[in-house]
């Protein structure tokens, strides 16, 4: 099976690196540093750095009315395809790191992700519903093939027929078709692949080193043919970079045999918005100030937004354009959508120890 990346290991998302906002002292990229050749200083970025953490939870409780689920799970922290348009990035600082350069080369792994869950979810407290992977990273980014969690976790949610709902850009998740079959016979899991281009040119200067989009077409594709319920996510639009191509990118993830897609506007809440402006300067220095106010007239006026109902969509005259291309696409390649709901009367948590159901299974 697939799981092929951008296969030259390509630049970092950003060379940039930010201060900390929490912390009183920082450390600072050196001017020797920033003086380089962008090639050089990209180089000297090329190396991950995977940090084991001990979490302390795993669930988490999502209270937005934007979003269509209330549990999400993280067995990682940061993200190796470093795209610079992220909302997950601002977190990193909270784990004491950069949002900018850090974010994408220092992956924080919860080695006990499946201890403290199967904890959680043995509570008497617990109420199940299903638990999106993940939030605020890639389930599926590169470090996975070393680490497993997530295939640990798909398998712990097996056993315990549990719900689970999957969203990622990485071909990495075709390895774990096995369990993600048998989950859907119980009806037990969706997948949601996210497709930011209809082309792999405009991929490349958005996320160069995550999965090509050939290859997330065939992996909605590979999952469809297994009967596997797949969302295209098209997230973000930005305007004046890849809104022009959503009419295909909608075409192309209904003709891979997805079901149901939607999409978000960019959104640069906090330190996303130095990170986006240097990547605009170094992509884009021609389109960078009408990028902007494209996301800008998006916004009231803003290049962030945290308003419930409005933060994801957006308003005004480029958002309106950016609705209407949408929904026709939507209307003529998926006419007949909707969005099976996952079984929870399942759930059977087994008692015991984690480390011998792993050994067994």
């Amino acid at each position: 099976m697939s799981t092929d990346q951008n296969q030259s290991k390509p630049s970092r998302g950003t060379s940039l690196h930010l201060t900390n906002r929490f912390h009183k002292t920082n450390t600072v990229a050196s001017p020797e540093m920033n003086q380089l050749p962008a090639e050089d200083r990209q180089a000297d970025l090329s190396k991950t750095q995977t940090i084991e953490v001990k979490a302390k939870s795993m669930i988490n409780k999502v209270s937005s009315p934007d979003l269509f689920m209330e549990y999400s799970l993280n067995p990682y922290q940061g993200c190796e395809h470093g795209c610079v348009y992220c909302y997950a990035r601002p977190t990193h600082n909270y784990w004491g790191y950069s949002a900018a350069d850090d974010f994408e080369n220092k992956i924080l792994v919860k080695a006990n992700a499946v201890e403290v869950l199967s904890r959680e979810l043995k509570s008497r407290k617990y109420q199940v519903k299903p638990i999106m992977l993940s939030g605020n990273t890639d389930c599926y980014q590169p470090v996975e093939k070393k680490y497993r969690l997530t295939r640990q976790i798909l398998e712990l949610m097996l056993a315990w027929r549990h719900p689970v709902m999957i969203i990622t850009k990485n071909a990495l998740i075709q390895r774990d078709l096995d369990l993600l079959s048998e989950l859907n016979n119980l009806r037990l899991v969706q997948v949601a692949i996210s497709v930011t281009a209809a082309h792999d040119r405009t991929r490349r200067v958005m996320e160069p080193r995550a999965s090509t989009i050939a290859s997330r077409f065939r992996t909605i594709r590979l999952l469809a043919e297994k009967g596997i319920p797949v969302h295209g996510m098209l997230a973000p639009i930005i305007p004046g970079v890849n809104d022009m191509e959503i009419f295909d990118m909608v075409q192309q993830v209904a003709e891979a045999g997805a079901q149901t897609a939607s999409y978000q506007i960019v959104r640069l809440n906090g330190d996303l918005q130095p990170i986006f402006g240097h990547w605009l300067d170094e992509q884009f220095p021609d389109r960078k100030e009408r990028i902007l106010n494209g996301i800008r007239s998006s916004h009231g006026g803003e290049l962030g937004d945290s308003r419930f109902g409005m933060r994801m969509k957006g308003e005004g005259n480029i958002a309106d354009i950016i609705r209407q291309q949408f929904k026709l696409a939507h209307t003529r390649f998926m006419p007949k959508t909707e969005r099976q709901s996952l079984r929870t009367d399942l759930f059977r948590p087994i008692r015991g120890n984690m480390r011998e159901l792993w050994e067994l299974s």
